[in-house]
């Protein structure tokens, strides 16, 4: 089956296993398409990160299939792979998983980096992204001087810095302030809707839901 040109992104029959007995999930089918925004909820347990693994190629299902742009992520190479999550995809965790021995313009530089990118178009994009963001003042900081909500500014600047077609962000709000919370929200969207990026974001608030597109609900 190969996918509309205006798809990113297709969870086709996905399966996944707990347990010799127990699914986590089974026949899920998801599609994405091209610059939309997707939230990802369900209660506790139900395997929202797993899925969200699962639609990086980070995971494999037991059943089914995950399609990105019509290529079946499971007949990839592990090389093929990499380079896909390298150049293609760009990621947001709850947790910012800076890099602390890095400044602020040397974290926002690794995916332009390790995409091949060179030495100096890779500082002039992150310095671009970075001042877009407020973030100029502390280019040269070290992520322990920052402040929760910078930290967040700058986890989103590395996952949109090379400018993926496909966003996949787990709960990136979950450690905010709902004041800061909302900020962050705010610069993900807009800044995946100038780039094109399609969105999915797995988050537990009805509020932030509601700022996507449309919300797809994972049952246990």
């Amino acid at each position: 089956m190969i996918l509309p040109p205006s798809h990113v992104l297709q969870a086709d029959n996905l399966s996944k296993r707990v347990s010799s007995e127990r699914w986590l999930f089974r026949d899920l089918n998801l599609s994405l398409a091209s610059g939309e925004q997707l939230a990802l909820q369900g209660a506790s347990g139900v395997g929202k990160s797993t899925l969200l693994n699962l639609l990086a190629g980070l995971d494999e299902p037991d059943a089914g299939r995950v399609l990105y742009q019509g290529q079946d992520l499971s007949l990839m190479s592990e090389t093929e792979s990499l380079v896909l999550r390298r150049t293609a995809f760009g990621f947001v965790f709850q947790a910012f998983h800076l890099m602390p021995h890095l400044t602020v313009l040397q974290n926002t530089m690794v995916p332009c980096l390790l995409a091949g990118m060179p030495v100096k178009q890779a500082t002039e994009e992150a310095s671009s992204l970075l001042n877009l963001l407020g973030l100029n003042q502390c280019i040269e900081a070290f992520p322990a001087t920052l402040s929760g909500g910078e930290q967040q500014r700058v986890a989103l600047a590395r996952a949109l810095v090379h400018r993926p077609q496909l966003v996949l962000a787990d709960e990136p709000t979950g450690n905010l302030d709902p004041q800061t919370a909302k900020q962050a929200l705010d610069l993900l969207c807009l800044t995946c809707r100038t780039q094109g990026a399609a969105l999915l974001m797995v988050t537990h608030s009805a509020e932030a839901a509601a700022r996507l597109d449309r919300t797809f609900v994972l049952t246990g």
